[in-house]
């Protein structure tokens, strides 16, 4: 009986080349906010839905659909007490949010709290980014390059200081009227009333219009974007759009790993309600304004 002889192989022969590992690799995702951000967040977004749906009604009293929607929520005494709630909910909030900020500084001593990339202070660059942004929107240039904040971003944060100063103040003269009757004239109340009422317009107009559109239904983003829910971004869209805060920490980054079923689903359940209460109040916002003129 024959045997096959194998030859040992000749010194130097070349070994044979490793077999590449052609499986994905996983994505991985980065904490962009973190829980006490969101629940922050959600809060803020309760308190506002709240405050919207109990002083729209009020603001335009004599139109039909004010009535049955004060009906509907028990009618226009609850419903002052239901704002003045949510007003509490939202005064709390903003007051956590600088609490929080006020320990960066203060505790930390981080700094980066007024400028720089991480930073929601306006900057030089931030007018750069619109301008170049508009020349991308008409064709004009390339996509501006965008860091941990946007301009937009930006304006949608300082709006809630305008609002706490502005709304927030006037609302807070007239809930107390005594009180403040000991440090302003009586005509100021009727200032208070028109710039809470006309602030309230603008600021629930703008969130459920320009902030939903920039946050949730534009293209790249509809029907929503879910990192104010789940606190976590894919790497993929982080690089394409904050691809500067992508060069600056990519490399160290963190796998956060990605979001629970769970909180997916519950962010998509309460941000699809919010975007469609808003518009739904905007709706009958403009409604009404029609049918005043």
């Amino acid at each position: 009986m024959s045997e096959t002889l194998i030859a040992p192989e000749a010194p130097g022969a070349a070994e044979p080349a490793p077999i590449p590992d052609t499986a994905p690799r996983r994505e991985i995702h980065v904490l962009r906010f973190d829980r006490i951000d969101r629940t922050l967040h959600g809060f803020l977004m309760l308190s506002f839905l709240g405050l919207a749906f109990t002083g729209m009604p009020v603001l335009f009293s004599t139109t039909p659909w004010s009535g049955r929607m004060a009906r509907l929520l028990g009618g226009f005494t609850v419903i002052h007490t239901m704002h003045r709630v949510f007003a509490t909910i939202m005064i709390l909030v903003f007051v956590g949010h600088v609490g929080r900020l006020l320990a960066r500084v203060v505790g930390r001593k981080d700094y980066s709290v007024f400028w720089g990339p991480a930073s929601m202070v306006p900057q030089p660059r931030d007018l750069a980014d619109m301008y170049g942004h508009i020349r991308w929107f008409v064709g004009l240039g390339p996509r501006p390059q965008f860091d941990r904040y946007t301009y937009w971003e930006k304006f949608d944060y300082w709006a809630v200081f305008w609002g706490m100063a502005i709304i927030g103040g006037s609302g807070l003269m007239l809930w107390f009227p005594v009180a403040f009757s000991h440090v302003v004239p009586g005509w100021a109340y009727n200032i208070a009333l028109l710039v809470h009422g006309e602030e309230a317009l603008l600021a629930v107009g703008f969130i459920f219009t320009i902030h939903f559109f920039n946050s949730h239904l534009r293209p790249e983003k509809f029907p929503m974007d879910m990192v104010i829910f789940t606190g976590r971004v894919p790497e993929h869209e982080w690089r394409d759009e904050r691809p500067l805060e992508y060069a600056r920490l990519a490399a160290d980054a963190p796998d956060a790993g990605p979001p629970s079923g769970r909180a997916w689903m519950a962010g998509r359940v309460i941000g699809s309600v919010a975007v469609a209460a808003g518009l739904l109040l905007v709706a009958l916002i403009v409604f009404a304004l029609l049918a005043e003129l």
